[in-house]
């Protein structure tokens, strides 16, 4: 008979990371409980709420959000859940609910590049991690063959077997664009979850031009699916359950996880073996609550390193009008990239970056543009055909070093549970600077190959997130600079585990999500081989 109170592992989050370490293990036979702070809701209830939302261009706006279980909200107005220490805003997005936040995401998977993983020895900056990319490489085409990945096979990455998909067939814009920026620019097929054919009882993508918020029909992989694969593979669920304290025994090993339902009432959950799986923020948040006479400063954290090393992908972006007609907004949102600066010495230099170019409809944005330029009538109708026609709008993602200063805390405020909410420190330094210079360079050599006009780049000094957060959970293998060991147990409570991007030691220049895939994966069948041998 199942019991709810206790199971041989207790995974906290129900995103995809660790939807996909409940499922390993319990087609393996373990008992898993996952708890999931949020709730649960279906594809088709989250298409019509973005149906009828107010703020479409918001990708959280079709999501739900509780109180009991918050997250930051940006529009109509900020609502002050992440509180910023500065100097700049670390404005990160993401959702609490079964399924986790790459429900509203462009399910790009790619790798890492190998001199990524030893970045330190390389290149004399940043850090090593305690593993190679050799070590993944196995991992990495276990979570493309989940997800359906596709894209171009000579990235940057060396592959052992090609992808497991094909690509979604390249738009107009991705063709005209890689046609005329080459030989300068090498543009490369994303690698995405998305289907090109049908793949795992999901259809294939017809070009909705709507990966973001969410893919209407699935054809884009999500944590909703992997959320929903560890249902179907016998784990016990739990949602609207929020996790406030990890209880531990003298020897420090970790005995039960506390949580409150939403009516507040308190229950208690045991276990031999913890994962906490939540995103980069809520966890260190979870583990600083967790004080106790013992762990003064938390669980984990008798070095002070938790929390520490919050990286994400600094981002300025560029948008102009190409000088023929490119038409955005017909297929995915996120067709391609260019990867030819992601490796190289000159990382000794200054900060690394991959260029994404957008394929999203930008019929919204030249119509408000127009609009305050004062057109109307003919004139505006003729404008947002030609503009939209035109309009090309390319972001990068910088790396960014990890730097201990730059950290989640607990701000003095409490949520409608009574429970401290994250404060963020972030800053960006020279290296990025250096990055971001040489990306303008980029930038308009780009424009220049594609006849653009009406240039606009970011305001100086403004970086928006990529929200690819890393680093406050850090695997290494000194316990005096890092949270956790290569397999993501933290050094001082040998029974418990952390999955997710928080783990890694640096953020690269790609999106997170396959590389944490892959360690959620590793860890698992780790927590597998303990077991069996204990």
């Amino acid at each position: 008979m199942s019991n709810v109170n206790s199971a041989d592992v207790v995974v906290v989050g129900a995103g995809v990371s660790g939807a996909l370490l409940a499922t390993r293990l319990a087609k393996a036979g373990k008992s898993v409980l996952l708890l999931e702070s949020g709730p649960k809701l279906g594809r088709d209830e989250l298409v019509e709420r973005f149906r009828t939302s107010a703020f479409k261009s918001d990708f959280v706006s079709p999501y739900p959000f509780s109180p009991m279980a918050p997250h930051p909200r940006y529009t109509p107005e900020p609502n002050g859940y992440l509180h910023q220490a500065g100097p700049h805003a670390f404005n990160a997005q993401y959702i609490r609910m079964f399924g986790g936040t790459s429900w509203h995401w462009a399910a790009q998977l790619w790798r890492f590049v190998p001199g990524d993983f030893h970045q330190h020895s390389l290149y004399g900056v940043g850090k090593d991690w305690p593993i190679s990319y050799d070590d993944l490489e196995d991992y990495y085409y276990q979570a493309e063959v989940i997800a359906g990945v596709g894209g171009s096979p000579d990235n940057g990455s060396p592959r052992r077997k090609p992808y497991p998909m094909e690509r979604v067939p390249a738009s107009w814009l991705q063709q005209r664009v890689t046609a005329r920026l080459a030989p300068d620019f090498t543009v490369l097929d994303d690698s995405t979850g998305r289907n090109s054919r049908s793949y795992d009882g999901r259809p294939a993508c017809c070009g909705n031009n709507n990966c973001m918020p969410l893919c209407p029909i699935d054809a884009q992989y999500h944590g909703g699916l992997a959320a929903q694969q560890a249902v179907d593979s016998g784990v016990q669920v739990i949602t609207e359950a929020v996790v406030y304290r990890l209880e531990h025994d003298a020897q420090g090993k970790i005995v039960a996880v506390h949580y409150y339902d939403w009516n507040k009432t308190s229950h208690r959950v045991t276990g031999q073996s913890f994962v906490l799986a939540a995103n980069a923020i809520e966890t260190p948040k979870l583990l600083l609550m967790s004080v106790s006479d013992k762990f003064p400063q938390g669980i984990a954290n008798a070095r002070d390193n938790v929390g520490r090393n919050l990286c994400d992908h600094p981002a300025i972006g560029v948008t102009f009008d190409v000088d023929e007609e490119i038409w955005p907004g017909r297929g995915p949102v996120s067709p391609c990239s260019i990867g030819q600066f992601r490796d190289g010495d000159f990382r000794r230099e200054h900060a690394p970056f991959r260029i994404d170019i957008s394929n999203a409809s930008q019929v919204a944005s030249v119509s408000q543009e127009l609009l305050a330029e004062g057109y109307f009538g003919k004139q505006l109708q003729e404008q947002i055909l030609f503009r939209a026609a035109r309009r090309l709008s390319i972001k990068n993602a910088l790396e960014q070093l990890p730097d201990p200063n730059n950290r989640v805390t607990l701000s003095d405020q409490k949520d409608a549970l009574g429970l401290p909410t994250p404060s963020l420190y972030w800053n960006v330094d020279d290296y990025v600077i250096k990055g971001t210079a040489k990306t303008k360079e980029v930038y308009d050599a780009i424009a220049a190959k594609l006849g653009g006009t009406n240039i606009k780049h970011s305001k100086s000094g403004a970086f928006s997130n990529r929200q690819h957060i890393t680093g406050t959970l850090s695997m290494g293998r000194d316990p005096a600079n890092s949270v956790t060991d290569e397999w993501g147990r933290a050094h001082d409570h040998p029974n418990l585990f952390m999955v997710g991007t928080g783990v890694m030691p640096t953020v690269g220049t790609c999106n997170v999500t396959l590389t944490a895939m892959a360690l959620s994966l590793r860890t698992a069948d780790k927590i597998l081989q303990e077991t069996r041998n204990a």
